[in-house]
Parts: structure tokens; sequence; C-alpha cells
């Protein structure tokens, strides 16, 4: 069993984006049995009084035009203790690793990774919530879940 965690600043963007994105491609593969895919957030500005809050609307509306439903995924922040109940971390940017390392105090078995660099191209995926480019962001975290799923 595979057990990912894709982890963004907020939660509502990137990293749930990434998270059904992985669903689907491991759907489409037939390998649901041997994955279990989750997001989280390195900070807590999207959880409010224990609830996180749901899928940013224009990331929901990209994922919808592809056939992919991220319905009723809410923020959650990322906890040290996740670090013994996941095999991969994958961050979207430097600063979400940075963030990573200290929420988790290390990563003494290499399980921290970002996204793009199982891609030719690496880099950071760009965050949509300044950008406004929703498209380009799914395009490159389909491209970097190819890959990884590729590589697993």
């Amino acid at each position: 069993m595979h057990r990912i965690m894709f982890v963004c600043h907020g939660n509502i963007c990137r990293s749930p984006s990434a998270e059904f994105i992985m669903k689907d491609l491991v759907k489409k593969a037939g390998r649901e049995n041997e994955f279990f895919i989750s997001s989280s957030a390195t900070s807590t500005e999207e959880i409010w009084n224990g609830v996180g809050n749901p899928v940013y609307p224009p990331m929901k509306e990209e994922l919808e035009r592809h056939g992919i439903s991220c319905n009723g995924k809410r923020a959650i922040q990322l906890q040290k203790g996740d670090y013994v109940k996941y095999d991969l971390f994958i961050g979207m940017d430097s600063a979400n690793i940075r963030n990573m390392l200290r929420i988790l105090g290390g990563d003494p078995e290499c399980k921290i990774h970002k996204l793009m660099d199982y891609t030719a191209r690496g880099g950071d995926v760009a965050d949509p919530w300044y950008s406004e480019r929703f498209d380009v962001a799914y395009r490159d975290i389909l491209d970097g879940c190819k890959k990884l799923l590729e590589s697993l």
C-alpha cells in the first residue's frame, strides 16, 4: 500500500487538486487498492474552530472541467504524527518543503519530495491563489502526478 500525503500552504487549491487528480489517475489505472491518498496544509489559515474551508471555488471548477470531483474535501493541517502514517509527503513548492520539515520534525526516512521533481522540468507548482492561473496549476499537478504514479 502506497500512502501519499500531498501538501500545500492552505489545502484549498494545489494539494487537494493533487489528491483528487492522483485518485483519478489511480482509479483509471485500476490500482485503487494499492493507494491511500490524502492532502493537508502547512498553515491553519483555512481552518476555523477546527473546521476547514472547502476547495477554493475556481480550483474546484477547474477540476470539474476535467471530470474530477472534490466534493466534501475540507482543509486539514499536517500534524507531526502524520510522519509515521504516510510513505510519501509531496509538497507543491519550496516553502511547503521547509514548513513540512519544521512540522514533521525532519525527514529521517527521506519521505518528503516536491511534486515537480518527478517531472523533467522540476521547480514549483505556482500558487493559483496569487496567479489566478488555475489551468496552469492543474496542468503542472497532472504532469507531476502522472510521473509520480509511473515511479510507483
